[in-house]
């Protein structure tokens, strides 16, 4: 995988994302008594995270193959409609969010829950007004892959 995949990776994506964060707001993924602890919501947990870590790796896998990360500073020349990216415009950020909501049923931590819904408002503002036109700008229309498509 190329440097600048494994920079984002560490650095700016869900190595903070669904690590450091959570385990700041945890108090280092300590188990908390805020939500069942039926075992099977912790089972949901664990599956949800499962997904989450494997979305976000083929996401980054789609993007060192193209020749590119998913940040604005080494992008990829083309857009990436591959894996993931041919179910969802933006896996990443659905990826996160599911994460987080797993790393909350898992740790008992209703935190986690009102940070994956921080992250998703958040996340839905920067597509809206940030990302989405600077695609548009990029690419032209082209730029929006088979997420279109799947939604019919």
């Amino acid at each position: 995988m190329p440097l600048g995949t494994l920079l984002f990776f560490a650095i700016a994506g869900p190595v903070v994302e669904l690590g450091v964060g959570p385990f700041v707001l945890t108090d280092g993924f300590a188990v908390g008594d805020g939500l069942p602890a039926a075992w099977p919501l912790r089972a949901v947990g664990v599956v949800l995270l499962a997904v989450a870590v494997i979305t976000v790796v083929d996401a980054l896998v789609r993007f060192a193959r193209a020749g590119g990360t998913p940040s604005p500073l080494a992008p990829a020349p083309r857009p990436v409609r591959e894996g993931v990216y041919g179910r969802l415009r933006h896996p990443l950020y659905v990826a996160t969010t599911v994460g987080l909501i797993g790393e909350a049923f898992l740790l008992r931590r209703p935190i986690l829950l009102v940070a994956a819904a921080v992250y998703a408002a958040t996340m839905a503002l920067v597509v809206r007004f940030v990302e989405e036109p600077q695609l548009r700008q990029r690419f032209g229309e082209r730029w929006r892959s088979a997420g279109e498509d799947s939604e019919r």
